[in-house]
């Protein structure tokens, strides 16, 4: 098949080379406006197998350019920029893998998409990265052990530092800054609520040798598809931590209005505030050897099981030394990247056959997991008390 992979940032770059030997994929064409990440990439592989195009995949009409042909195409571009790749890839007949949605939430937007794509007869997985994505993953191989599911929530800890550098970010810093300037969602008592950004915070005993954090709920995929997928859901969140030094930034940043999406005339040029503080930051691929610390995840379910309450907790967690060591890489990325990858080949495989939007919660588990096992990824499994 054919593949193209809009952006090539420090995610998209450990997804390709999975992609690049996947035996259904005949040719990847990787494609940003800024292709040094890319090129080194594809050095690695022969031509007639990944090659490199330097593309802005937010025009329609470049977009439309690259897909013709093509079979799939991922978007691993900041969230909300997908959302033209995910109007225009059915129109065209083309299958569709993102690393998170381009919607605030399961509303219209979503409905809408749902319905083009299942005109079209194509299937568009959103939400396939780590969180979302395995992490959703990991709930729904929990949940089958359950008679009755009723709280899932997902935390996600990190202990990540890097000398001489006090704030950075480990993924793309747009998506960064962007979950911590907008209302919180929460799942509870059968309805989506909002929160004011950052107000909701409490410490989770993430496993050894992360440990207890502050975590804070954020707005994330997982609070709207878990209630899709399990219908007796009552409670859902998504919990993050935050470094305490981005806590106190992000809230000087949203009181001076440079969290703002909306563009501000800067001498004659259209700036949005949100992009250059990104910008000012460092890139997280320009860190990666020099990360160190430990990411993880942890997912909990609760509800009734043989009868009885019930809780378990499967997680995962990776060292940013041992990533960059066997991956040349940082954690977070190779987990975000992986996942996508995971994903992408069960489509690519014939193992995903809906059509319209598919969320990570309708892939099959035992299938996933092997998957993600077999790419150096390991999940564990505990019982907690009830």
């Amino acid at each position: 098949m054919e593949i193209v992979h809009l952006g090539c940032g420090v995610c998209g770059l450990v997804f390709a080379p999975h992609l690049a030997v996947h035996p259904t994929a005949a040719h990847l064409t990787l494609a940003d406006r800024q292709t040094d990440g890319a090129r080194a990439l594809a050095s690695r592989f022969p031509p007639d197998r990944v090659s490199v195009q330097e593309a802005n995949g937010t025009d329609p009409a470049v977009l439309a350019s690259l897909l013709r042909g093509a079979d799939v195409v991922v978007a691993a571009m900041p969230w909300r920029l997908n959302r033209v790749v995910l109007e225009t890839a059915p129109r065209l007949g083309v299958g569709y893998v993102d690393f998170g949605m381009p919607f605030d939430g399961t509303g219209p937007e979503f409905d809408a998409a749902d319905r083009l794509c299942r005109d079209a007869g194509v299937s568009a997985l959103v939400g396939m990265g780590m969180e979302p994505g395995i992490s959703d993953v990991f709930a729904m191989h929990a949940a089958a052990s359950f008679d009755r599911v009723d709280e899932v929530h997902v935390y996600d800890g990190d202990t990540a530092s890097v000398q001489g550098v006090e704030l950075f970010s480990t993924w793309s810093p747009v998506d960064l800054l962007d979950e911590m300037s907008v209302p919180a969602a929460v799942f509870e008592d059968g309805a989506i609520r909002f929160l004011p950004p950052m107000s909701a915070h409490r410490t989770y005993a993430f496993p050894e040798p992360v440990g207890p954090l502050t975590v804070y709920r954020t707005n994330h995929d997982e609070t709207y598809f878990l209630p899709m997928a399990l219908p007796a859901l009552r409670h859902a969140s998504f919990n993050i931590f935050i470094d305490p030094a981005w806590v106190e930034a992000a809230a000087t940043l949203r009181r001076l209005g440079l969290l703002r999406k909306e563009p501000l005339d800067v001498r004659g040029t259209p700036v949005r505030p949100l992009d250059v503080i990104a910008a000012a930051l460092p890139a997280p691929a320009n860190l990666a050897d020099r990360i160190r610390g430990v990411a993880c995840f942890a997912v909990e379910v609760a509800g009734q099981a043989d009868g009885r309450p019930a809780r378990r907790r499967v997680w995962t967690s990776m060292s940013y030394a041992d990533a960059y060591r066997r991956h040349g890489t940082n954690a977070t990325a190779y987990l975000v990247g992986t996942g996508g990858a995971v994903a992408t080949e069960m489509l690519l495989d014939g193992d995903v056959k809906d059509t319209g939007l598919v969320i990570p919660e309708r892939l099959d588990p035992a299938s996933y997991l092997h998957r993600l096992r077999e790419k150096g990824v390991e999940p564990h499994e505990e019982t907690l008390g009830p």
